[in-house]
């Protein structure tokens, strides 16, 4: 092989590994950063246990909401068609924030409760994110005579 072959046969190579690595790099980055959408019956049944932070989505139980009168910690329930899971955040809630209303809380587990660090409420009465449909949908069709409710 001539030197001048063997030296674009390096080049390659060498862009080759490079596109690799940075291929790797851009996935493991990606997957670091994922949130995955859990309800709050797919986190009861122990789907949540693989993932270190989460976002949970539902309603808000309505009278479920309590509010620490020295911080702003404020606790509440989140509820889907099959579970119900409670929820610790100490913030400011959004301002569409209510009873019966669907929120996404990004947190993690903490025992039996959700810790959210971010709660993140619906902005009108008609919108819901797919994946929050999708998983409120499917719980729906686990539970017999849920199909008409909503």
């Amino acid at each position: 092989m001539n030197p001048t072959r063997k030296r674009r046969l390096v080049i390659v190579l060498l862009i080759l590994a490079a596109a690799t690595l940075a291929t790797a790099l851009a996935a493991v980055a990606l997957q670091n950063n994922m949130n995955y959408l859990l309800t709050p019956s797919e986190v009861q049944s122990g789907q949540a246990s693989d993932y270190s932070t989460f976002r949970l989505g539902g309603m808000v139980k309505a009278g479920s909401i309590q509010r620490s009168s020295d911080s702003l910690k404020v606790t509440f329930t989140v509820v889907d068609a099959g579970g119900a899971m409670p929820v610790e955040y100490t913030g400011i809630l959004p301002d569409l924030f209510r009873d019966n209303q669907s929120v996404i809380a990004t947190g993690h587990m903490d025992g039996a409760r959700f810790v959210a660090t971010e709660v993140l409420a619906k902005h009108d009465e008609t919108y819901m994110p797919k994946e929050l449909k999708d998983a409120m949908a499917k719980a729906h069709e686990a539970k017999p005579g849920m199909e008409n409710r909503e």
